[in-house]
């Protein structure tokens, strides 16, 4: 089976956000990037595209084209927590992904047909996207990176589009030079020049002539039009959170145990984070249920690496958030919102005995070895563990066993 990539971009990221602060920018055509003349386009609604405003453009110009345009000066730290929010959303439900901008995103969905159907999961991940955050957003599927950007390309504005496999020559054949990624302005003035304008026309030419003309950007637009692009997708690491998960070799849906596996993860958080000097101030839980799906609840906390607390809002989120009954397949707990700093007791929250017994557990791993010491709440988590290891061993080795009478009664 051939490769399935998903491409996901924010439609006018800075536009929507400010949206959400302010209704009455919906369907006008609003420009990011400040109000003096010396500034620069950062988004523009599609509204004011239509005047010809894009990002990049000085924004004496874009008030030029756009008289009636109402340029805002924009809210970094809330474009930065959206798109916070919407890698969290991403990460929670995604395999393997690749945060290519602060809007923009890669997942490798290599695969999963077996499980769910790309196209299906992709909506899927769309949707909640939507549903959590308000803010529109596109998406492309295809084989590779740049099929996939140019599919979310013609999905835009907040639509979904994927290039049936084995039909990439025909969507790509139609298009304008001027759609193949990082074709530049200038490159598209002199393909024009030789009677290129469609990458049809591109592709009548050799590797050979077009190398002579552009030399390698003429070997790259070559492979670009025959729909070769070998990037791969690449992992993302956010810096700015700790998370850790268990995947259970049977399916359960004992609420105890559950909790009890939580308090596991969220106690061994607590302890890098106080390791590394650093607090957080927002705590997550993901749920993965016996049929894969995946769901995620986070809630604001006041910044933290107190063990009591964030076991606390972690059980917290369970008890609100978890399916009575349902089997789950995987819990994971995340802190995020790092910030550095060394514990500050919150006079309202925190015993001087939880300070203290937390600091001497400390002290304690970093002597033994994290491993050597553990809380005794947490002793049945490892023996059930080992228990249900071996029990999974257990039924292998019977289906093995089974497998090889049956072929012996054939022979």
């Amino acid at each position: 089976m051939g490769r399935a990539i998903l491409h996901l971009d924010l439609d006018s990221f800075f536009v929507s956000v400010e949206r959400l602060f302010d209704k009455s920018l919906i369907g006008k055509p609003v420009i990011v990037g400040g109000t003096s003349n010396r500034g620069v386009v950062s988004s523009c609604s599609y509204e004011a595209r239509q005047f010809g405003v894009h990002s990049a453009m000085p924004i004496v110009k874009a008030k030029r084209l756009c008289p009636n345009g109402i340029f805002v000066s924009g809210r970094m730290s809330d474009y930065g927590k959206y798109s916070g929010i919407v890698t969290d959303i991403i990460e929670a439900r995604s395999p393997m992904f690749e945060k290519a901008s602060i809007d923009e995103f890669y997942i490798d969905l290599t695969g999963m047909d077996k499980f769910f159907g790309a196209y299906k999961w992709s909506s899927e991940l769309r949707q909640a996207i939507i549903k959590e955050t308000g803010l529109p957003i596109s998406w492309g599927l295809s084989v590779n990176k740049m099929l996939a950007k140019m599919a979310t390309n013609e999905a835009k504005p907040n639509g979904q589009y994927m290039i049936e496999p084995g039909k990439e020559q025909d969507f790509l054949d139609s298009k304008h030079v001027s759609k193949i990624p990082m074709c530049g302005e200038k490159t598209v003035e002199f393909l024009a020049t030789k009677g290129i304008q469609t990458i049809y026309d591109l592709r009548q030419f050799s590797v050979e002539a077009l190398h002579g003309w552009l030399g390698k950007q003429g070997s790259f637009l070559w492979k670009r039009s025959h729909g070769i692009d070998t990037g791969e997708v690449h992992p993302y690491h956010d810096p700015k959170s700790m998370s850790s998960e268990r995947t259970f070799g049977t399916d359960t849906n004992d609420l105890e145990w559950l909790k009890k596996v939580l308090m596991s993860l969220a106690e061994k958080l607590a302890f890098d984070l106080r390791g590394e000097s650093k607090l957080a101030s927002c705590v997550a839980l993901k749920l993965r249920y016996s049929d894969f799906s995946t769901h995620t609840k986070q809630m604001a906390i006041p910044a933290t690496s107190n063990s009591k607390i964030l076991i606390e809002k972690t059980l917290h989120l369970m008890d609100e958030f978890y399916e009575r009954g349902r089997k789950v397949r995987l819990v994971g707990v995340k802190f995020t919102n790092l910030a550095e700093g060394n514990y500050q007791i919150n006079m309202f929250d925190d015993r001087d005995k939880d300070i203290l017994l937390y600091k001497a557990i400390d002290e304690m791993k970093n002597k033994h070895g994290e491993g050597k010491v553990i809380l005794a709440q947490n002793l049945n988590i490892n023996v059930r563990e080992h228990h249900d290891s071996r029990a999974a061993l257990h039924k292998e080795v019977k289906r093995e066993e089974g497998k090889a009478k049956k072929a012996g009664k054939k022979e």
